[in-house]
């Protein structure tokens, strides 16, 4: 069967697909990490020997292990070999805390626990060689991997993916050219699903998965140059570090075929820059870990669109629903709900969690929420507007942060912008700015106030500026705008809005 109608399937198991490379093209290197490289033929025999080694351990189908470590060949070929038994992977944050870690750990129900000295020492452990697992029919709704959220917006969930919402994340690949001879450079964890819905089309597919253990924007740049890089996931945050690299111009990037972006807001100049410079496709997806609906744009092909996320991806119904549940009418603003065969099975251990993120319409379907509000335009592609749990709501009136954060980022000398909303004992809530200046700036805090709520309507004005040196980001670039607020929990609450208001 050629790997087209291997993808016309409803459902092939990810393990059976590297046994195929294997056979087909077994010194086709699926991993490379600096001056390491491992082919088909040795990952699969490697995904053997950890299989059994596992069932040797007395771990069953639908078991589960958890991995804290950092990106590398042994990580990825632990997490593909669990696969093969039929176990289930929890990858966790070596940046947690040591009582989060613990607890997403034993919440995962975990048989095994791999850190960095493990892996370091996986030989010892793995069955011997030319070992063979127990065969395992791998079913569609077994969990695949349990994801535990970054934990931006308070404690992590663990995200229950079942194997055919992987499959479909493969299926949908091809639209942006992932195949036998695509070369990815990932450069962001492999606990993180953003680095996960790269590597595994990529390995699946009989590519090659270039690896990064720590993203630095000249090693980026450098792998991308001697390894020909054809694909990338990135986020944001690394799109802005790489295009503001001074030498930028005197790499070879033209071997790229498609860029995406994925995990937080991308803004439209920043994209506009990407496409003006580097080479190749550009497309920003929209979806959460949870699943449910993503949103596709192709940036190169719509650059007129660059402030949205792009229309509903083939197969993937998006809707919008008011605060009562209610599908929101035409151009109006609300909660992005979304459906496809791509979905969590829900969050492990926490059926009231999951039901709380399920809405269904008229005729039972099931959606996932998104906690994030957008309005469609008028040709049908998406615009966000900010998180929900994000939204400040003061006076009786809805203030979207990005919208203010999108102002202050006008002025020369911003580099970076968060707006969150703090109690106030007028307003109930409002709005303060977190601000990291360009290194060239010699801008005042009150400065800045007075000239973003000059650009500001009346509902919508600054409390207060703050300079900082960073803002606070998850490990995938998302900024923790939960940490900002807490800098503010024991404050007096702020009254000012940086000038006269009528509500």
């Amino acid at each position: 069967m050629t790997l087209d109608e291997i993808l016309q399937q409803p459902f092939v198991p990810l393990p059976d697909l590297i046994r195929k490379h294997a056979r087909e093209r077994p010194v086709h290197a699926a991993l490379v990490q600096e001056e390491r490289s491992l082919d088909y033929a040795r990952l699969d025999a490697l995904m053997d020997r950890i299989a059994a080694a596992l069932q040797r351990d007395g771990l069953k189908p639908k078991d589960a292990i958890a991995i804290c470590a950092a990106t590398s060949i042994e990580y990825a070929a632990l997490f593909l070999g669990a696969l093969r038994a039929g176990v289930a992977v929890a990858p966790l944050s070596p940046s947690s805390t040591a009582e989060a870690i613990a607890s997403m750990a034993k919440d995962s129900g975990a048989k095994r626990f791999f850190r960095d000295e493990d892996l370091s020492q996986l030989e010892v452990w793995l069955a011997p060689r030319g070992a063979r697992p127990e065969p395992v029919a791998i079913q569609p709704d077994w969990p695949f991997n349990i994801i535990y959220s970054s934990g931006t917006t308070g404690a992590p969930k663990g995200i229950v993916q079942p194997h055919v919402m992987r499959w479909r994340h493969v299926q949908r690949s091809v639209l942006t050219g992932y195949g036998p001879e695509a070369v990815t450079l990932l450069s962001t964890p492999l606990y993180s699903n953003t680095t996960l819905v790269s590597f595994f089309p990529t390995v699946s597919l009989g590519g090659t998965a270039v690896l990064m253990a720590k993203f630095g924007v000249a090693a980026y740049l450098a792998l991308a140059q001697k390894h020909r890089v054809t694909h990338t996931m990135l986020v944001p945050v690394q799109y802005q570090r790489i295009m503001a690299a001074p030498d930028f111009g005197r790499y070879d990037l033209s071997s790229f075929r498609a860029k995406t972006c994925t995990s937080a807001p991308f803004a439209a100049a920043l994209k506009a820059d990407v496409l003006q410079r580097w080479p190749g496709r550009l497309i920003d997806v929209y979806g959460m870990t949870e699943g449910g609906g993503a949103c596709i744009l192709e940036a190169d092909q719509h650059p007129d669109k660059l402030h949205t996320v792009g229309k509903p991806a083939p197969g993937h119904d998006i809707r919008l629903i008011d605060d009562a549940g209610r599908e929101a009418a035409p151009g109006e603003a609300g909660e992005i709900v979304g459906h496809s065969a791509a979905s969590m099975t829900g969050y492990h251990n926490q059926p009231a969690k999951t039901k709380e993120a399920e809405w269904f319409d008229a005729s039972g379907r099931r959606f996932i929420r998104t906690g994030d509000i957008g309005r469609f335009d008028e040709d049908g592609f998406l615009v966000l507007l900010d998180r929900k749990k994000d939204m400040i709501i003061s006076g009786g009136f809805n203030v979207y942060p990005s919208d203010l954060e999108a102002v202050l980022k006008q002025h020369a000398g911003v580099s970076e912008a968060a707006v969150v909303g703090v109690p106030s004992e007028t307003w109930g809530e409002t709005p303060i700015a977190f601000v990291v200046l360009k290194s060239s700036s010699s801008l005042g805090e009150s400065e800045l106030l007075r000239w973003s709520n000059e650009r500001l309507g009346k509902m919508q004005r600054l409390a207060a500026v703050h300079f900082v040196e960073a803002l606070p980001r998850s490990p995938i670039g998302k900024v923790l705008k939960r940490e900002l607020r807490d800098r503010y929990a024991s404050a007096k609450p702020l009254d000012g809005r940086g000038g006269p208001r009528t509500p």
